[in-house]
């Protein structure tokens, strides 16, 4: 199930987080929970030990299909759909739905997961574990669902099981993002080819548009973030930071004082000053 963020279970997973430090822990045997809430990059997974955690992918991003009610949901789905260049959002939507149908063929049989439990939460409400996963016939899933077009290769990435670094193998899901489409796979076969350059310059232009607005200002009152703890969302509300900044924060933790943000790629030294009144690192 999905689990509601409390102090308790805050403190359990960054207890997990400390143990297992940078070290992925390989669990085998694991089995794919039905949920309604899941989709095809973020689900429930029973492990050997009967536990229930929520994994989230790491290195691929479905379209989202939950979309009623949730703002943020909603927005991410636009800015997917002009990535893929799909111009009815429905459509895209449709594909999202598809993503969660491939991700339960694929996980039919027992697979294997390897996680640090590093803290995956998009949403601060909920947590979730970013981890690899392997199907039962020794494909990772992630590349497997970048291959057949029903997620980009977008998102957290580190250093996988076999010892590869994280930006490489980011580099072979371009590739395989790049076959998928030249194919017209998945949600490639939806791509208006013509649309797609002026549908990714609006979303820059968007990103761009909000960030002047917030010029440097998050809502009064706010509590500074941990960009150690900090959910994607959370971090996607200081000025400046896109999705795919937040990402890279949270590909750089874990930070000792707020200037170790000046390794994170994309966060110039002006930037980072905008950012410090808005920061303040925790206790571990």
């Amino acid at each position: 199930m999905r689990f509601p963020v409390t102090s308790v279970s805050i403190w359990i997973l960054t207890a997990l987080g400390s143990f297992a430090a940078d070290v992925l822990q390989k669990f085998e045997g694991c089995t794919r929970v039905e949920a309604e809430w899941s989709d095809g990059d973020s689900f429930p997974v029973k492990f050997p030990d009967g536990q229930t955690r929520t994994v989230r992918l790491y290195g691929a991003d479905c379209l989202e299909m939950h979309v009623q009610g949730d703002e943020s949901n909603a927005r991410r789905l636009r800015d997917q759909r002009r990535y893929f260049g799909i111009i009815d959002i429905t459509v895209a939507r449709t594909q999202g739905e598809q993503a969660k149908v491939e991700t339960a063929k694929l996980l039919e049989k027992p697979f294997t997961v390897w996680t640090a439990f590093a803290d995956g939460r998009g949403d601060g409400r909920y947590n979730r574990i970013y981890a690899f996963v392997k199907t039962s016939s020794g494909e990772d899933l992630s590349a497997a669902l970048v291959r057949i077009g029903m997620a980009r290769a977008f998102g957290v990435v580190r250093a996988g099981p076999d010892g590869k670094p994280g930006e490489e193998w980011r580099d072979e899901l371009k590739d395989l993002e790049l076959q998928a489409a030249k194919l017209g796979k998945g949600a490639w076969a939806f791509t208006d080819w013509q649309k797609l350059p002026d549908e990714r310059k609006q979303a820059r232009a968007e990103e761009a548009e909000i960030a002047a607005a917030q010029n440097g200002k998050r809502a009064a009152g706010a509590k500074p973030l941990d960009p150690n703890k900090a959910a994607r969302d959370e971090l996607m509300e200081l000025p400046g930071i896109g999705e795919k900044t937040a990402d890279a924060i949270i590909e750089a933790r874990p930070f000792k004082v707020i200037g170790d943000l000046s390794k994170v790629q994309g966060l110039g030294p002006k930037s980072l000053e905008k950012l410090k009144p808005f920061l303040e690192i925790g206790a571990p």
